[in-house]
């Protein structure tokens, strides 16, 4: 199916409302990330610093369609997702901001016990409303509009992600305390502007009684595309970086993973127009299969200008892989199961999160070579799951 809806179908203040809960999600994932080993690490929790966020994957492989799934259940009897992501955003901005209050005082060694555990309710907070803030994109375009839409929130990714080393160093020198405030500011920020920013006639739709069916191999499929592009987005942003850094001295690895971003969200354009072009499927085809190539090449050791290009190239990918996900996922899937379909994808993303800190943390270093031989799984994972879906889009 040719994808060539006019943008005049797409409700634009919404997808800027969903770009704007991303954008305070994204702030807020930044802010756990810096402080949650740091803040284990001075509480005696050495060893569980470097298992929780593995743990963590793993719960939401389980949690993240589960949520999906009870979220479409609101929507029909309610017509609206709306108390998920309220719940969702209220939970973890008060988790903030107790987490907050906590560090503000020399805590006690017979409760430190809380604050890892308030850690993993903040993760299960932010899993609660993910899933359904991104199925509303659903509401917001028809299908063959997808592509256009999912431009607003490719820029917002690209963008956020590539000021993250500059937003390391603010959040550095503000301090866990602030930094947590901050984040639950954030998070009541980007709902409130999601809310006010969508039609009340798709915040609370009329309630539907009939449920689409969906088969065992549908759910299959999704959470298997959710786990081999996870697995090779992780490899792109994680292991690539520090493979390639040493030919590249006077860049560090943060670095690199913002020039990726950053070229990802400069070539949103085009990649959405070559979406529109050649469809979902290809383009999806096309973006892992650059990054397979980029990350196979660093067997060569590549450095100097080849190494550049290599970063260059892998930031066009990820453009194509981030513009064509959603569209993808959404539009395998009944409207009424989005819920579902991004939890499931979420899940499996979850669990390639989790298979790569598992790598990272093994005895021996992540080499090209092992890099690349999980790559070309994942890649035959995807490419696997397209070919046997006949879903046209």
């Amino acid at each position: 199916m040719q994808l060539r809806t006019s943008q005049s179908s797409i409700l634009w203040r919404q997808v800027w409302g969903l770009s704007a809960i991303l954008a305070a999600v994204m702030f807020s994932w930044m802010a756990y990330s810096l402080y949650q080993p740091k803040i284990l690490q001075e509480l005696g929790f050495v060893k569980l610093a470097a298992w929780l966020g593995i743990i963590q994957g793993l719960m939401g492989a389980v949690l993240e369609p589960l949520v999906g799934g009870v979220s479409d259940k609101i929507q029909r009897r309610f017509g609206s997702r709306l108390p998920m992501i309220t719940t969702g955003v209220t939970v973890a901005g008060l988790i903030f901001v107790a987490t907050s209050i906590l560090l503000r005082w020399q805590i006690p060694v017979g409760i430190r016990w809380i604050v890892p555990v308030l850690m993993t309710l903040w993760v299960m907070s932010m899993i609660v409303f993910r899933g359904p803030v991104v199925a509303l994109l659903r509401q917001a375009a028809p299908l063959a509009a997808l592509p256009q839409a999912n431009m607003v929130l490719t820029v917002i990714f690209g963008l956020v992600g590539a000021l993250s080393p500059l937003m390391t160093i603010f959040l550095n020198s503000a301090g866990a305390s602030i930094t947590f405030i901050l984040g639950a500011i954030a998070l009541t920020i980007g709902a409130t502007v999601l809310y006010s920013s969508t039609p009340r006639h798709v915040l609370f739709s009329t309630p539907e009684s009939i449920q689409s069916p969906i088969s065992l191999f549908l759910i299959s499929i999704i959470f298997a595309f959710g786990l081999g592009i996870g697995l090779e987005i992780n490899l792109l942003l994680r292991v690539f970086p520090q493979i390639i850094q040493p030919s590249l001295n006077s860049i560090n690895t943060d670095l690199i993973v913002s020039i990726i971003l950053f070229i990802s969200a400069l070539s949103v354009f085009p990649t959405a127009k070559l979406t529109i072009k050649l469809g979902v499927k290809p383009t999806m085809r096309l973006g892992l299969l650059a990054i397979l190539v980029c990350l196979g090449l660093l067997v060569f050791h590549p450095g100097g200008i080849f190494a550049i290009v290599l970063i260059l190239v892998a930031g066009v990918s990820f453009g194509l892989i981030f513009e064509s996900q959603i569209p993808l996922i959404l539009g395998i899937m009944p409207c009424d199961r989005a819920g579902l379909a991004t939890g499931l994808y979420f899940g499996g993303m979850g669990t390639a999160s989790a298979i790569v800190s598992i790598l990272q943390q093994s005895a021996t270093p992540v080499t090209p070579i092992v890099e690349f031989f999980w790559c070309g799984i994942s890649f035959a994972i995807v490419l696997l799951c397209l070919t046997i879906n006949k879903t046209q889009i």
